[in-house]
């Protein structure tokens, strides 16, 4: 039955985004079709595989094996300060981002991040027909940030019409990066960050094209030189600790202001109305967490994770999903991890409009304008990815 109900929320998805679309009549639907047969290829593999479920296994070994090495760095650095069997969400989860920063800066120095990424997205381009320049920025965002993705294409921007912009900011929004992809493994099954990770990129495409239909443009090139701006192995070992340092105050900042005013208004709920918000936010977010194929005893408490997701950010509704873990259904914990694994929330509309007005000022007021639209796809695409997900579990 709750594969039956899966089903049924991919094509509520779907017809959901096609009523969304601004130009029906130029829909890619090879591109779709294509993309959504990969994803099931790759979710069938990572969930339903003997093969696929050794490298996911490994892969997640192999990542908290260079984490632990991250470690060593944070415990030299703040040994003393956090009790033996004890935890400090900044020093044990955020300093850890420092580390993957500077990891990432420095494949992305040597370029191996950068061609690999060029060319599978070029290899995605040829076989699903759409722009180069949009593949290859659905494949970088798998990596970077918000911010670090749209700036690693911003020769392209000015050429851009607005549905292809909309796309490249959507697959940003969309996705998140890899430099906080220890950090989240920390408080959620580290399976379900890599499937995330993996998928997130085809969705967004998925929805987005169909949202705002493009054409394949043959003469655009891909430069990777634009991933990179660091002049030696040391410029960028030293500006990657240095990002990492940056989104992990930030991060500190944010939760601080974000749970603070979550409690805050859930207590001015409950003495007004005798239900927190985050509970009404739970009634509310059911009905999505149903047509997920989440078990419906399990669908309130669900709702109001995803809810608090949207509203605040990942982060916040992953420090409220951790210690609930333990209590819910298999299902219920792959589909609402895999959905918690984007940066899609109302501050993102923000981030990206301010990065496009530091690259390209000209294009900031079509962002702006389409700013909520793409926070409503960017969340259809985290719905169908968790969602093709369940159907594995």
């Amino acid at each position: 039955m709750s594969i039956l109900v899966g089903i049924l929320g991919i094509i509520v998805t779907i017809a959901i985004s096609f009523l969304l679309s601004n130009d029906k009549k130029r829909i890619n639907y090879r591109a779709i079709i294509v993309l959504f047969v990969l994803e099931f290829i790759v979710a069938l593999i990572m969930f339903k595989t003997t093969v696929g479920l050794k490298i996911v296994e490994a892969t997640s070994n192999g990542v908290s094996n260079v984490l632990n090495y991250g470690y060593e760095g944070v415990n030299f650095v703040t040994g003393g300060l956090v009790p033996e069997g004890g935890s400090v969400f900044f020093i044990n989860v955020l300093m850890l981002i420092i580390f993957t920063s500077t990891l990432l800066s420095l494949l992305t120095h040597i370029k191996v991040l950068p061609l690999a990424i060029k060319y599978i997205g070029g290899a995605l381009a040829k076989i699903t027909g759409l722009s180069k320049v949009v593949t290859f920025n659905s494949i970088n965002s798998i990596f970077f940030g918000q911010s670090e993705s749209l700036i690693a294409i911003k020769s392209h921007l000015d050429s851009m019409n607005a549905n292809k912009l909309f796309i490249v900011c959507t697959s940003a929004m969309a996705s998140v990066s890899a430099s906080i992809m220890g950090a989240y493994m920390e408080m959620i099954p580290p399976q379900f960050v890599l499937a995330a990770m993996i998928l997130n990129a085809l969705s967004a495409l998925i929805i987005a094209t169909l949202v705002a239909p493009i054409s394949k443009e043959e003469d655009e090139t891909i430069n990777v030189k634009d991933v990179s701006n660091t002049n030696s192995v040391f410029g960028a070992i030293s500006a990657g600790a240095l990002d990492g340092g940056r989104v992990a105050l930030i991060v500190a900042a944010m939760l601080v202001a974000y749970v603070g005013l979550l409690a805050l208004i859930d207590g001015f709920f409950t003495s007004v109305f005798g239900i927190g918000f985050t509970g009404i936010l739970g009634y509310i977010f059911a009905p999505v967490a149903w047509i997920m194929g989440i078990p419906v005893s399990e669908i309130v408490t669900a709702g109001s994770v995803m809810g608090t997701k949207l509203a605040a950010n990942e982060f916040v509704a992953m420090l409220q999903f951790q210690p609930l873990i333990g209590e819910l259904s298999e299902k219920t914990v792959g589909i609402v991890s895999t959905f918690l694994v984007s940066f899609a929330n109302f501050s993102s509309i923000g981030i990206i409009a301010g990065s496009i007005q530091a690259i390209n000022a000209k294009k900031a007021d079509i962002v702006a304008k389409f700013g909520l639209k793409m926070l409503l796809t960017a969340t259809l695409a985290s719905i169908l990815t968790a969602t093709i997900v369940g159907l594995f579990l």
